[in-house]
Order: structure tokens, then sequence, then C-alpha cells
């Protein structure tokens, strides 16, 4: 029997990518935190800052090239945090995608 606890409806990768995380209230300061998982709906991330449900953020995920196989690869999304969770010594964030933006290649 499934469990119908677990509503997700995209698949989830596990993938361990940088990640910068941008919050749009100007109050904090970007920050480096590590995905677990991505969908195309949504990115859970590890952190040591804390952010609370339903702050706007923006975030920029870097795809490397084991997975483009044509070089890194830099996406700007933006979003809100839907979840947030202790994980350890960090914590553990989910975010629901809400648009995206494939950054230009460096020069």
């Amino acid at each position: 029997m499934a469990d119908v606890s677990d509503r997700r409806v995209a698949r989830r990768y596990t993938m361990n990518l940088p990640l910068l995380i941008i919050p749009r209230n100007g109050k904090t300061s970007g920050f480096a935190a590590q995905t677990r998982d991505v969908s195309y709906r949504g990115v859970y991330f590890l952190a040591d800052a804390h952010l609370a449900a339903g702050t706007e953020i923006e975030f920029v995920l870097t795809l490397p090239e084991q997975v483009t196989q044509s070089g890194n690869v830099q996406i700007r999304c933006r979003g809100s945090i839907v979840r947030v969770e202790a994980s350890g010594e960090q914590t553990g964030i989910a975010a629901k995608i809400e648009g995206y933006e494939f950054l230009p290649a460096a020069a």
C-alpha cells in the first residue's frame, strides 16, 4: 500500500550540488549551501543558516559537467521556503521553485 502522506508529484533526484542562497527580504546577506535532492518543482538543501517558512529567496544552482555533459551550467531560481527542519548540525530547508532562468556561461 502506498504512503499517502508522501505528496510528491515530481520525481526527486539525490544530488549534492553547490547553491548560493539570496534571501529577497534584503535583511540577510547571501550564503552558500548544499543540495540534498532536487526536482523540477523544488529543492531540499542543508545550510548553516536559518530561514523561516514563507521567506522568498533566489538561489543559483550549479549543474556540473557530469550532469550536463557540456560544462557547468548555472541556473538562477526564485522561490519560497516551504519547510524548515533540524538536520544534525545544519538546518534542512525545502524550497518551492517558482521560476528560473539559465545564466550565460562565464567567458
